[in-house]
């Protein structure tokens, strides 16, 4: 591992972990962060043996948005922030199951970054904030994937006031889906990727993307998707290890 590696990966039975690891300028949304980031996520969806994606940190900090430095100076075509989309995109979008771990504050731009997966698990000292109104700029990019998480007059509050909440207000708006205590983020973040390596990999893909979708496909569309995955091979595996009582195949095996 070089010293200029900011994301940190490990992979461990089916979970690969993207860890953001750039404490000294609390995890932000640097060039190499956003370069290193994509990487990691492009290679943990090509890999097969790969089930469950699971984005946390060191240090501190989740992640506190945008890096300013780099953003000082700058005219509107050298804003990073022109890449964050497709970051923001590849975790809305993958076919397999993104978890964020939030251990710590997240501000702005890393409210997208957790907004975007799939489950958020928070710590209950964890705290957030739509910082962008306090500096002179616009939560655009990440309302992308934050408004389809949280009730819409909560979102519309605390983007315009830019105040820092709580865990518990994270839960209560739709942005976090667990908070546990401190000492039990670890044992609830298990619980979570045991329960999703549960799932066969392709209805799980399937079935991320019917969510995306929402009320946009036909009652026939979903009439054919039902019939096809009962006929397929992860549907027949399924219906066969719930009548002989056994685990499916494609539930990783315990150490």
């Amino acid at each position: 591992m070089t010293s200029d590696r900011v994301v940190r990966v490990t992979v461990s039975r089916g979970v690969v972990t993207l860890a953001l690891d750039s404490p000294a300028n609390r995890n932000a949304l640097s060039r190499a962060m956003r370069a290193q980031l994509r990487t990691a996520l492009t290679d943990a969806l090509a890999d097969d043996a790969v089930r469950v994606i699971v984005l946390d940190h060191s240090g501190r900090v989740f992640c506190s948005g945008m890096d300013l430095a780099e953003a000082a100076g700058g005219g509107v075509e050298d804003q990073g922030v022109r890449e964050f989309p497709e970051l923001l995109e590849l975790i809305w979008s993958a076919p397999k199951p993104v978890v964020a771990v939030v251990r710590g504050p997240a501000r702005a731009g890393g409210m997208g970054l957790l907004a975007a997966c799939d489950v958020v698990v928070a710590a209950q000292s964890a705290t957030f904030a739509f910082s962008e109104v306090r500096l002179g700029l616009v939560p655009a990019v990440i309302s992308a994937v934050v408004l389809p998480r949280m009730l819409p007059h909560v979102a519309h509050r605390l983007m315009l006031t830019g105040e820092v909440f709580d865990a518990a207000v994270a839960a209560s708006g739709g942005l976090v889906d667990l908070v546990a205590a401190d000492d039990r983020v670890d044992d609830v973040l298990t619980g979570q990727l045991t329960a999703l390596a549960a799932g066969a990999p392709v209805a799980l893909a399937e079935t991320k993307r019917l969510l995306r979708a929402g009320s946009t496909l036909e009652f026939d569309d979903l009439l054919e998707l039902s019939a096809r995955f009962f006929a397929g091979e992860e549907g027949q595996e399924g219906i066969a290890s719930f009548r002989e009582k056994r685990p499916a195949r494609w539930v990783p095996a315990a150490d």
